[in-house]
């Protein structure tokens, strides 16, 4: 069993992967709408990469003998006039959530929760990766987005994405 309140975290940080996997795909649909099939497929594996952190959270609270509560999950609310608003958009969202992620992190050491800890490792560098490609993709996009032929080559990029499950055990 664990700590009640690493429990109440790690729940609340399954329906944030979940609404996170809502507000990719709000980015996904987005572009797909202004003809980039390469930026919406960049964020639709964005989403289903949120959606595994999430069931692998979930498998992590039943692995331990706890329930788990979905909430409802929120509609993304954003709105977007530039092409580039979404990507900051992204950036900011994973600050945020490697802010939720250390908050469970340090809640966990605070008790010596050390299997947690280990769990959240994967994390802790996961959003690492998170923030330094989503600040990549904004520095490609003030490079070459204003550009059609630029743009065009970004979006073939980001088209050739492919999504590989990760490999974290449990």
């Amino acid at each position: 069993m664990l700590d009640t309140k690493v429990k109440e975290l790690i729940n609340n940080q399954i329906n944030k992967e979940f609404y996170s996997a809502y507000l990719y795909l709000d980015f996904a649909n987005y572009y797909a709408d202004e003809g980039l099939d390469g930026f919406a497929n960049y964020f639709e594996i964005q989403a289903q990469e949120e959606r595994d952190h999430a069931m692998l959270m979930r498998t992590y609270l039943l692995n331990n003998g706890e329930k788990i509560t979905l909430e409802a999950i929120d509609k993304p609310h954003l709105t977007y006039n530039k092409l580039d608003e979404p990507l900051k958009s992204a950036l900011e969202h994973e600050k945020y959530v490697t802010s939720l992620i250390n908050t469970i992190y340090k809640a966990a050491s605070d008790i010596n929760d050390y299997r947690t800890m280990q769990f959240y490792d994967w994390f802790v560098k996961e959003q690492g990766e998170e923030e330094k490609s989503a600040d990549d993709l904004i520095k490609k996009f003030k490079l070459f987005g204003s550009d059609p032929k630029g743009l065009y080559a970004l979006n073939q990029e980001l088209a050739g994405r492919t999504y590989s499950t990760p490999s974290l055990t449990l």
